[in-house]
């Protein structure tokens, strides 16, 4: 996969509306498809590779992750933000890993009708050694993008990320 070394960055607008023009539009089309499939394609194979080597889900490492950052722990509705899924998922995925030793959950002393959940001892090994794998996955899943590419992509998505949170709210 080669890049190209110098990026668009005017676009052909409409006078009036400051709308794409019909081929900038079906280019955009086609990145936000690209962008969709690799990264469902780098999704399923850290999932699958999480499955086979830890037995876990992708969304489980995930809030393992989410979780190790925060040792005094995090409310539910906080994690289903940053994770971006319902309660209900955030609420099954804390009992599962509630069972199996990783999380703890507290009534919050602040608010009784919110809880937090910490990560244990048990679960944040857990979750290291999962994490070293998962450097490495993602290392070797990306292994055949050029250095510089990778580089100049991270770039590219910085400012597609700014650009995005810099819209206007409807």
């Amino acid at each position: 996969m080669e890049l190209s070394s110098h990026t668009e960055t005017s676009f052909e607008t409409s006078p009036d509306s400051g709308a794409l023009s019909g081929t900038d539009e079906r280019q955009a089309v086609r990145l936000w498809l690209r962008l969709l499939g690799c990264t469902h394609r780098l999704e399923q194979a850290l999932g699958q590779r999480l499955r086979r080597g830890f037995g876990t889900s992708l969304a489980r490492f995930d809030y393992l992750a989410q979780l190790q950052h925060y040792p005094d722990g995090l409310r539910m509705k906080t994690l289903s933000r940053r994770l971006m899924v319902t309660g209900g998922n955030i609420t099954g995925l804390t009992d599962q890993l509630l069972a199996d030793g990783f999380v703890t959950r507290e009534v919050d002393v602040k608010d009784r009708r919110s809880h937090i959940v910490r990560i244990t001892p048990l679960g944040l090994a857990t979750f290291e050694c999962m994490a070293v794998a998962h450097r490495q996955w993602v290392g070797s899943l990306l292994a055949g993008v050029p250095e510089g590419d990778r580089r100049l992509l991270h770039h590219l998505l910085g400012g597609l990320a700014q650009s995005l949170d810099n819209l206007p709210a409807e």
